[in-house]
């Protein structure tokens, strides 16, 4: 299928990409669906804010030294969807992921809500039967069901399990959940521990079993503390801010990162525009931990 069939072209564009995907490596497209959401709604409106206040940032990332100009990614825009069935937005992710794939470029996916993940997984574990993923998030997302919706975006981590080969989800920092959820996230050794202003020992002992698998990184923003993003539907007191973030990342550069999502920004509910700004920066460095390039000569 065509990317003028499956994605609208018009709109803006994150900062520096390009709209064809003539030597690219990084293809980034948008989901803007909430149908789901549980609390405030608004993250139908998270990509294209991420998109818009990206031009704020500068290219250059002195944390890992890399710079935006140096990299070749594209943006195909967001989904052409309905307001349908979240089933049927997941399958529409699936091949909106599919189309990356097929050209050769790492998905990285805009939010939306949380569901959207399992339509990417589905598209990447047919690649990648030994993908495992990496979920930052305030929340497990690990119920059978929630308002009577198999793919609420409470259920988007319990889906994506039944469709991982290798079954393996490490779950950095969750906060929030059923008792269930944590019972469950214990029996499988899956639930990292972290708390704010810790070293990463722990997660790179964890991660460091998988030093030859491709992982996927999913990104719910409610991760970060409501003090410095509170711009997202199920805000969750006791999170983690940007340093936390930044360490992550760090260990995360030694691995295979073959595509990542940001998920439930919902930018009306910040009027300050801070939830947006952080999130794009997300973002940024979201697609220089995809990029393996090595920028040897920068300062």
């Amino acid at each position: 299928m065509s990317s003028k069939k499956l994605f609208e072209e018009d709109g803006p564009i994150f900062m520096g990409a390009k709209r064809n995907k003539t030597n690219c490596s990084i293809g980034i497209f948008g989901v803007n669906y909430d149908g789901t959401t549980s609390f405030k709604p608004g993250a139908r409106f998270g990509p294209d804010a991420i998109r818009k206040v990206s031009q704020s940032l500068e290219t250059y990332c002195p944390h890992l030294n890399k710079d935006l100009e140096r990299i070749n990614y594209c943006d195909f825009g967001s989904l052409k969807i309905d307001l349908e069935e979240t089933k049927n937005i997941v399958k529409k992710v699936h091949l909106g992921t599919n189309h990356l794939i097929m050209n050769d470029l790492k998905p990285l996916v805009f939010g939306g809500e949380h569901s959207i993940t399992t339509g990417v997984i589905k598209g990447l574990v047919q690649k990648f039967p030994n993908l495992i993923i990496i979920q930052l998030d305030a929340h497990a997302d690990l119920r059978k069901k929630y308002l009577n919706n198999i793919h609420s975006h409470a259920c988007t981590m319990q889906r994506c399990m039944e469709i991982l080969p290798t079954k393996k989800i490490l779950q950095l920092g969750i906060r929030s959940g059923t008792r269930n959820e944590f019972e469950e996230m214990h029996k499988n050794n899956q639930l990292v521990a972290f708390k704010t202003g810790n070293s990463c020992e722990l997660f790179k002992k964890k991660l460091s079993q998988f030093k030859e698998f491709p992982i996927y990184l999913t990104i719910d923003l409610d991760w970060f503390d409501p003090s410095v993003l509170p711009g997202t539907g199920t805000p969750e007191p006791g999170g983690f801010f940007w340093h936390d973030f930044e360490k992550v990342i760090r260990v995360l550069q030694d691995y295979n990162i073959v595509g990542s999502d940001i998920v439930e920004l919902s930018p009306d509910i910040d009027q300050s525009g801070i939830s947006s700004v952080l999130a794009a920066k997300v973002a940024r460095t979201l697609i220089m931990t995809l990029d393996k390039a090595f920028q040897k000569d920068l300062i």
